[in-house]
Order: C-alpha cells, then sequence, then structure tokens
C-alpha cells in the first residue's frame, strides 16, 4: 500500500467522474449542442483553413477533383491525405501507399485508447467503430482537456457534436480550396494545411499533466536536428525520441514528487 510520502500519480483525464461533480449538462442532447458550439469557434474555423489548403493543393498537383473531395470525407485525416495525394503524385505502387498512409495513421491507436475509455460504460459498445470516424487531432485535443469538467454519462455526446460538425465542413473546405486554387498565391493556400498542426499543439499545451508540454517542447527542439540529419524519417523519429524521453522523465521523476498530479 503507498505511504502518504509518496502517493500515488493521478492524471486527472484518466480520473472518472459521475455524479460527485457538479452538473455541466442537462441532458444528452444539451451536451451534443454545446460539443458543436465550442466546435464552432477555433477548431471548425482552423480545420477548415486546413482543408481549404489540401482541396488547393490538389489542383495545384492536377489531381483530381472528385479524389481530392473524397479523400476529406472518407479519410477526415489530413496527414494521411498529404502522404496519399503526394505518393499517387509521384506514382507510387498502391500498396506503398497504404502503408504508407497506415504510418501516418497510427496516431489514432493512442488517441483513441487515451479518448474512449473516458466515456460512461453504457457508451462503450460497438457504436463506437462508427464514432471513431469523427476522431481526428482537434476533437480529441478539445475532448481532452473539456472531459475533466464533464460527466461521464454526456461526453460521448459531447464528443459528437463537436466530432460531427468538423467533419462535416472538411468538405465543403475541400471543394472551396480545389477552386479557389489559382485565384490566391500558392504559399498562402499551401501554407494553410500546417494551420490544423498548430492549433492543435497549442490546444494540448493546455492539458494539465506535464508529460504533454515535455513531448512537444522537446519535439521543436529535436524537430529541425532530425530533419537535418534525415528529411524522410525526420518527422517519425521525432516524435518517437522526443516522446520516449518525456515517458520516462514524466515516470521517472515527476510522478515521484510527493503531491504531483500532473
Amino acid at each position: 500500500m503507498p505511504s502518504s510520502k509518496n502517493p500515488p500519480y493521478l492524471d486527472p483525464s484518466e480520473i472518472p467522474l459521475g455524479s460527485s461533480v457538479a452538473q455541466r449538462f442537462k441532458s444528452r442532447a444539451d451536451a451534443f449542442g454545446s460539443g458543436i458550439r465550442d466546435a464552432a469557434g477555433a477548431p471548425a474555423m482552423v480545420l477548415f483553413a486546413g482543408m481549404v489548403g489540401f482541396g488547393a493543393m490538389g489542383r495545384t498537383n492536377g489531381i483530381d477533383g472528385w479524389f481530392t473531395a473524397l479523400s476529406s470525407l472518407l479519410m477526415f485525416a489530413l496527414p494521411g491525405q498529404v502522404v496519399l495525394m503526394e505518393m499517387a503524385i509521384t506514382g507510387s505502387s498502391a500498396l506503398a501507399i497504404a502503408l504508407a498512409v497506415t504510418l501516418t495513421s497510427t496516431r489514432f491507436v493512442t488517441m483513441t485508447v487515451t479518448l474512449f475509455p473516458q466515456f460512461d460504460d453504457k457508451d462503450r459498445n460497438r457504436s463506437l467503430y462508427a464514432h471513431v470516424h469523427l476522431l481526428a487531432m482537434t476533437a480529441w485535443a478539445v475532448s481532452m482537456k473539456e472531459f475533466a469538467t464533464i460527466e461521464s454519462k454526456h461526453r460521448l455526446s459531447y464528443f459528437l457534436g463537436l466530432g460531427l460538425l468538423c467533419w462535416s465542413i472538411s468538405l465543403p473546405g475541400t471543394v472551396l480550396g480545389y477552386f479557389l486554387a489559382g485565384l490566391v498565391p500558392a504559399p498562402v493556400t499551401l501554407g494553410l494545411v500546417f494551420i490544423n498542426p498548430l492549433f492543435f499543439m497549442l490546444t494540448f499545451t493546455e492539458v494539465k499533466p506535464w508529460i504533454n508540454r515535455i513531448a512537444i517542447g522537446l519535439a521543436c527542439i529535436l524537430g529541425p536536428l532530425f530533419t537535418v540529419m534525415d528529411r524522410d524519417t525526420s518527422l517519425l523519429t521525432t516524435g518517437l525520441a522526443a516522446g520516449t524521453v518525456a515517458y520516462f522523465v514524466d515516470r521517472k521523476l515527476i510522478r515521484k514528487r510527493p503531491g504531483v498530479i500532473g
């Protein structure tokens, strides 16, 4: 049994909130509406801008409009969409494209296992296989931040409202960017693709556990170094190195300090 001098680490995002928490929503419909309202601000605008940039990228590189639009609707994963398009342009094989896109999508594994267990027990059923399509960096980051103040029974409804609005604007944003290509300077439209990851990073720094901030800080330092060493694998190696170091710093140093919660 742990002593009072060395209390166990508790991650606020891992604490199941129940009836003891102040009631934030009156019903699931109220939670769903709140998710839509929260998404209608910066999350939706940032995602919309990213999709506009992606649409312009497709038009600039001569990719068919239907292919560009459907990738946003069916994939809803901007990094994977960019990889898909770049490899299709270079004439890569279907197998190579599938493997590359799968590799870029491995982040959804950790996003899923950290977010979905926070739902109420009654909501953990087969319907989650359909709901997971709404999971994106923006919806995940905002949910991880807001779930600490939401009762577990209302978390899924909040997430659905948040994710549904973000997903529904991905197609119009892509189509708009596709037709705007050529009317706006290429560096501007293509630069919009990077707004979404930037918003995600800034949002996630507000999540309480220090491991997130350490990983982001290390990535900012290591990223340029790994890019110089090998540009093709720099993103993967940066994430692996920064995440691993942050994990061990958090486990071995921060969590052992008495009274530290995150």
